[in-house]
């Protein structure tokens, strides 16, 4: 066989390249060879092609949550006494009359069954409101700094275009402003988990002996407590006469103390796998306190696997969240989360003539599956050797 059609084997640390005509240039193989460790990961992560898209969608879903109030067309505690519990609207851009025109949306009048004495509601093809891009509507102060007026859409008539509550309220609206609640818990509940998690893990990990029993003993405790029961024992505590603020910070701190157990357990595994390789005897050796050797040295080895755990936990927080909510324990009216919104479809006689009022779910469903599809992706990119 000709010796160069014979692909050559190339040792190179642990790696092995072979030469071929395939290979790619000289300087994209050192490019490769030294690439930094978050590098490896993002060249790794861009290849999970659904934990990209995913990501993806909670930027939106945030950005939605941030500019909420220009997006929506009304404001949450906006009602529309004629149009309670009214079906989604569709916005059109033709009709048989006209043929392709601007956005709008036809009239809807109330009707009832003369035998049942059920209300619903009909097209009413006589009347046209058209739907106006970035025009005036009622005021809002954007970001909660900037007042002003303009909407993304508005329209003259009543634009529901995931239909109205009991009330008459738009449950579009309602569903983005309750998304900045929701998922804002997630992040903060988030925040205080990983100030727990890294630094009991940490002392567990690292300083070993009584402090990792007591430690572990804990953990035990809050693993064996089933979490539904408990997240309702302590949320029933709460006083109901608390305002807004400090109901939401209590269901944050509950969230977030019941679920820095799984945190801890793995900073403490990784602590325990790298505490007594050479880099950390060799800064002991140098004088380095424990301290400085656990910040410095020990938790950046193990950040991408603390990323990862913290991705698959803003799930868990926003569904304790909502739960608590939903079962009148968590958040309530005025405030707007998802689960408070949830609260009007407790009864199957509601569902069954309004099931609109479920589409909250679907918010919850779309931004638990993206946050898991984003942690597979995390944690196959957390070890870029593999």
């Amino acid at each position: 066989m000709n010796a160069d059609a014979t692909p050559e084997s190339k040792s190179a640390g642990n790696a092995t390249l072979i030469s071929s005509p395939m290979l790619p240039p000289e300087e994209e193989i050192k490019e490769i060879y030294f690439a930094s460790q978050w590098k490896l990961i993002w060249w790794k992560f861009r290849k999970h092609r659904l934990a990209m898209i995913s990501g993806v969608v909670l930027i939106l879903f945030y950005l939605t949550a941030i500019f909420a109030d220009f997006i929506s067309p009304t404001l949450p505690g906006t009602r529309f006494t004629e149009y309670k519990s009214a079906p989604p609207q569709l916005v059109r851009i033709y009709s048989p009359e006209t043929g392709f025109c601007s956005p709008f949306i036809y009239g809807i009048k109330r009707e009832s069954d003369p035998k049942t004495f059920r209300r619903y509601y009909v097209l009413d093809k006589s009347v046209r409101y058209p739907v106006r891009l970035f025009a005036h509507g009622e005021p809002y102060e954007l970001l909660g700094l900037i007042p002003t007026d303009v909407h993304l859409f508005v329209s003259e008539g009543p634009l529901l275009l995931l239909g109205s509550d009991v009330l008459g309220r738009d449950l579009f609206t309602r569903i983005l402003y309750g998304s900045r609640i929701s998922l804002s818990v997630g992040l903060v509940g988030v925040a205080l988990t990983f100030i727990l998690g890294m630094v009991l893990g940490g002392i567990s990990g690292y300083l070993g002996g009584l402090a990792d029993t007591i430690v572990q003993r804990v953990i035990d405790i809050l693993v064996c407590m089933p979490t539904a029961p408990l997240w309702m024992s302590l949320a029933a505590a709460l006083p109901r006469n608390w305002p807004t603020l400090r109901m939401y910070v209590g269901i944050v701190i509950i969230t977030s103390v019941i679920g820095w157990g799984g945190l801890a357990r793995v900073v403490r595994g990784k602590l325990l796998s790298v505490r007594e390789l050479d880099f950390c005897m060799a800064a002991r050796l140098a004088g380095a306190s424990d301290l400085h050797i656990i910040v410095r040295h020990l938790l950046p080895s193990m950040s991408s696997y603390v990323i990862v755990s913290l991705t698959l936990s803003i799930p868990r927080t926003i569904l304790g969240e909502t739960s608590l909510s939903f079962l009148g324990l968590g958040l309530q009216p005025p405030v707007v989360s998802w689960g408070v919104l949830l609260r009007d479809a407790q009864d199957l006689a509601a569902i069954g003539l309004h099931p609109w009022l479920l589409l909250p779910a679907l918010w919850v469903v779309m931004t638990v599956l993206m946050y898991n599809f984003l942690g597979d992706g995390l944690r196959d990119a957390a070890d870029p050797y593999r």
